[in-house]
């Protein structure tokens, strides 16, 4: 066999006393798609960041075509051919697209400290163009949405031209269409001999993109399998060391009782006269495509952006939030798409962040009475099955599936009549996407009515009792779960009239 392009073994790695990775070994060769599976806190981002040169082993060897090698920071694991493409972005808000992608390796005009600043455009016209993201090269990333950001994070990786390519949850914010083209251009990397390690929480994709499966649990390594000759019940099973049963739940129906109801809105200069209902214990899904005015829908119900027109009501009486915090006094909660860059305040500990959108219970005479926060905290974590050594740690220091959780009882401590989720179980793993489908049942069941938005159609047609479609800012179509397939939405999200849908 040839000799693999990138050979780990026997990788442990701790912080502070708890051990993050236990003897890990890990190949990947030529031309091959690795998948790397686990739960969250399984070690995955760990050993990505050992591999990217951000962390270094305790103990193990690493080999690169063969040799072993030290990699002692970012800059040196890129020199060896190695690049990552960040489940949590890596980009600089105020630099433009193409200044983010070239940070640090511009193009430089020949014998002049001079920027070439037209090569540097038209080379990142090119990326742009390779991973179907139709913005300018000027534009600055602060002003683009996640997914968008999400395709210049790809665009960079592809600039170093990498003999190894990690890509962790690379399709978290995209959608179907997006999705295929992140495919299109691993099979391209493929055929050119580039080795990729893919982690996604998103069998179907690991199973349609990967050749090998490894599975990590508990930092440990628990198995590699041929994909071809693997199935999804066998690969959860190993993920979460049980058959995970009833993934999705069975819903109750919702009561007769209009919760919400939005008439004719106008917001964002991209939401055009969308009214629907919204019943008490109702959990209602949004589809559509990146553009579509999802986004817009939620930040206009919960304030961050001005209605311009139409109307919003809340048991049968008028309300207009004119901001976060106005909706949280009128009942409306959400949960953005951006746990890190919204949803958390990453410096801070998890009973910080936990009781950070309600104060008032813990708040005594001034003061937080810690007794009362350490109550609302481990109730929290108890419910949400927070996984952490201590409640005082750092949420920057929790996996993506815990930060989560956190980032859902900090808003479940609002005590909510309407529940915004914006993609709830973006980087999450399976173990825990089917915790939070659990407890969203349970909150539909006391009444709490939610808008699902997600770009996983699975996960809407699952978990929903009806089915919003929405394309360039308007409602498309309707459907009840029973009746929803992917094809309709498909045909609803990309423009068709649902009267046509057969």
């Amino acid at each position: 066999m040839s000799v693999a392009l990138l050979d780990l073994r026997g990788i442990q790695k701790s912080f502070l006393g708890v051990q993050a990775l236990a003897g890990v070994d890990l190949h990947v060769r030529a031309g091959e798609v690795l998948a790397v599976l686990g739960e969250n806190g399984a070690g995955k981002s760990t050993l990505m960041k050992v591999i990217a040169g951000v962390h270094q082993p305790d103990h193990g060897e690493i080999r690169v075509d063969g040799k072993p090698v030290t990699i002692k920071n970012t800059q040196h694991a890129q020199a060896l051919g190695i690049s990552i493409i960040h489940q949590e972005f890596n980009l600089i808000p105020h630099l433009s697209v193409a200044e983010n992608i070239f940070l640090g390796r511009e193009p430089m005009k020949p014998g002049r400290l001079l920027i070439d600043w037209k090569k540097m455009m038209e080379e990142t016209r090119a990326l742009l163009k390779k991973v179907g993201l139709s913005v300018h090269p000027k534009r600055l990333v602060g002003s683009l949405n996640v997914a968008e950001q999400q395709l210049v994070e790809i665009a960079k990786s592809l600039s170093f031209q990498p003999k190894v390519i990690i890509m962790d949850e690379p399709t978290a914010a995209l959608n179907d269409e997006e999705t295929h083209n992140l495919f299109a251009i691993i099979q391209e990397l493929k055929e050119a001999g580039t080795g990729i390690i893919y982690i996604s929480h998103r069998l179907e994709e690991i199973f349609h993109i990967s050749d090998h499966i490894m599975i990590l649990r508990d930092g440990t390594f628990v198995d590699r399998l041929r994909t071809d000759a693997a199935n999804k019940d066998q690969v959860v099973a190993l993920m979460v060391g049980r058959e995970l049963t009833d993934y999705y739940p069975v819903l109750a129906e919702p009561s007769d009782q209009v919760q919400m109801e939005v008439r004719n809105l106008f917001a964002g200069g991209r939401l055009h006269q969308v009214s629907f209902r919204v019943h008490k214990g109702e959990i209602l899904g949004i589809a559509g495509l990146m553009g579509a005015g999802r986004s817009e829908l939620a930040k206009a119900l919960f304030g961050v952006i001005p209605v311009e027109g139409g109307d919003i009501l809340l048991n049968g009486t008028k309300m207009m939030p004119k901001s976060p915090k106005h909706a949280i006094r009128q009942g409306i909660a959400m949960v953005s798409d951006d746990r890190k860059g919204e949803g958390l305040v990453l410096s801070m500990s998890i009973e910080e962040n936990l009781t950070l959108a309600n104060l008032d219970p813990v708040i005594h005479f001034g003061w937080i009475n810690q007794s009362k926060q350490k109550e609302v905290v481990s109730r929290n974590m108890e419910r949400l099955k927070i996984k952490a050594a201590s409640s005082e740690l750092p949420v920057q220091f929790l996996s993506g599936g815990n930060q989560q959780k956190v980032v859902l009882g900090k808003w479940l401590e609002t005590r909510p009549q309407v529940l915004i989720l914006h993609e709830p179980t973006r980087g999450v793993d399976v173990g825990a996407k089917a915790e939070i489908y659990q407890l969203m049942k349970e909150l539909a069941e006391q009444g709490v009515t939610i808008l699902l938005l997600s770009s996983e159609l699975p996960e809407l047609m699952g978990m929903s009792h009806r089915i919003l479609v929405m394309h360039e800012g308007r409602i498309t179509g309707e459907f009840d779960r029973k009746e929803a397939t992917q094809e309709k939405i498909m045909h609803c999200a990309t423009g068709g009239d649902q009267s046509g849908v057969a």
